[in-house]
Formats: C-alpha cells, structure tokens, sequence
C-alpha cells in the first residue's frame, strides 16, 4: 500500500545549501521508488490559517519511504535542508484503493454507554 513523505515547512532560508539540496534529492529517491506529487505550488486558503509549503513525496510502500528517509544518500544531504528550514517531517501510511470515509470508523472503538439521563451519540 502507498506511503507518503510529508513535509510541512513554514519557514525556508533559501540559498547556496538548499539549491545543493534541491539539486540532490532527486537521486536520493529513484532507488525507492519515490516521488514528487506536491512541492509548494500555488494554494487557496479555504479554511484556518495556512503559510509555509507542502511537499508530499509518494512511494510504493512505507518500507520504501522509511528507507529513502533513512538512506546514507538521503542521510547525506539532509543537514543541508534541516539547517535552512524550519518545519515538520512525517511518513504516512496511504489508504488502499477504494477507501471511502467511513472505513475509519471500522478500527475505531465504540462511543461508552450514555450516563444515566444522557442521550446516545449514535
């Protein structure tokens, strides 16, 4: 099942060390399979606040996002961005074909009897 590589980065210093690693990471990603499908990009605030970019890296499964993240390659290059951005890295497991919204409810536990004089949440 597909996983993604999430970076949330509201604050980025550009320069020499980011171009290197912009110029870098590419590489670091073809032997995992993965790949860009957000990076930055122009977006609509719709709700909330918002500032920063988006970068979502998809890869075939979360073996391979965890070791591209991992990787000497990737391990190699990684200081050049920590050091110029500020933001919030995570992997995060896709969701299998067909998935509609109330398939999360499967794995969730049940709401606890209502106390006396309480109405159900269901």
């Amino acid at each position: 099942m597909s996983a993604y590589a999430v970076g949330y980065f509201p604050l980025t210093k550009f320069g020499p060390d980011i171009e290197t690693y912009l110029n870098t990471i590419d590489e670091t990603l073809k032997p995992f399979g993965g790949r860009f499908l957000v990076h930055g990009g122009e977006s609509t605030l719709l709700e909330g606040s918002w500032s920063g970019d988006l970068v979502v890296i998809g890869f075939p499964d979360r073996d391979s996002a965890l070791g591209w993240y991992r990787s000497d390659a990737y391990q190699a290059i990684i200081h050049l961005r920590t050091n110029n951005v500020e933001g919030d890295v995570i992997v995060i497991q896709g969701v299998p074909e067909g998935h509609r919204a109330k398939d999360i409810l499967a794995g969730q536990k049940k709401f606890p009897p209502p106390l006396a004089g309480e109405k159900s949440p269901t």
